[in-house]
């Protein structure tokens, strides 16, 4: 069997002095920085060109690949490549810079499944990486043109 005893009570020490009042060190209050909101400018139509460029950009090559079926100018793959290179220009033009990669690719399997296999088939011979090394280089070169020039902007508005 077990005992519980009562617990002891609390010393108390006695202070006679005030020399025997333990200190206690303050700290100066500091008051926390006033934040003011950041005012942002409502976004412009040149970030709503930025955000819609992919998707405009597949509705663009979608109507042109329409339109060459149509016409039946699809047969000419020289010249439906040369025409999707500066459809891919102009929409990577608008697109974000780290977007013509994917701009590119999307315009290829259009043009490749649509104009060159017109069954949309995608395949991978050297005529297809010869058309997507184009679409490529004209999305990267037209990014960088535009990069560029908004870097200059940027510059000069300074």
């Amino acid at each position: 069997m077990a005992t519980l005893h009562r617990p002891a009570p609390a010393r108390r020490t006695c202070v006679h002095h005030a020399s025997d009042v333990p200190r206690t060190t303050r700290l100066p209050r500091v008051a926390p920085p006033r934040a003011r909101p950041v005012r942002r400018p409502p976004p412009g139509p040149a970030a709503l060109a930025r955000d819609l460029a992919l998707p405009l950009g597949a509705l663009g090559a979608a109507l042109l690949v329409t339109a060459l079926m149509l016409t039946g100018t699809a047969a000419h793959a020289t010249a439906a490549l040369a025409v999707f290179a500066a459809l891919t220009a102009a929409v990577s033009l608008l697109a974000r810079p780290l977007l013509a990669p994917v701009v590119a690719l999307v315009s290829w399997m259009f043009y490749d499944g649509f104009v060159l296999h017109q069954r949309s088939d995608l395949a991978f011979q050297p005529q297809d990486r010869t058309s997507l090394l184009v679409l490529l280089l004209a999305a990267v070169t037209a990014a960088g043109c535009a990069a560029a020039v908004r870097a200059l902007r940027r510059q000069l508005a300074r």
